[in-house]
């Protein structure tokens, strides 16, 4: 039996990528007329691309960040 808590780091040397990453996909899917924040934390939440449009190449730049650091960084920004 575990009775230990158990620690999760995550490195993240890429906050501004990550960021402007962020901004762009959110930007495309207000373009496209979907609620941005109901998109992105459905994609969060599932890992399905599909939450997030092709539009501006939003999918493939959502992808490419990683969704532990990307939850690591909004709960890092609500809490400061």
């Amino acid at each position: 039996m575990k009775d230990k808590t158990m620690t999760f780091r995550i490195a993240n040397d890429n906050e501004d990528v990550m960021k402007d990453t962020l901004t762009a996909v959110y930007d495309a899917l207000k373009e496209k007329g979907y609620n941005p924040i109901n998109q992105i934390v459905g994609y969060i939440l599932s890992e399905d691309p599909t939450y997030i449009t092709t539009h501006n190449n939003a999918r493939s730049l959502i992808r490419k960040i990683d969704r532990d650091e990307l939850l690591a960084e909004m709960v890092k920004y609500y809490l400061s």
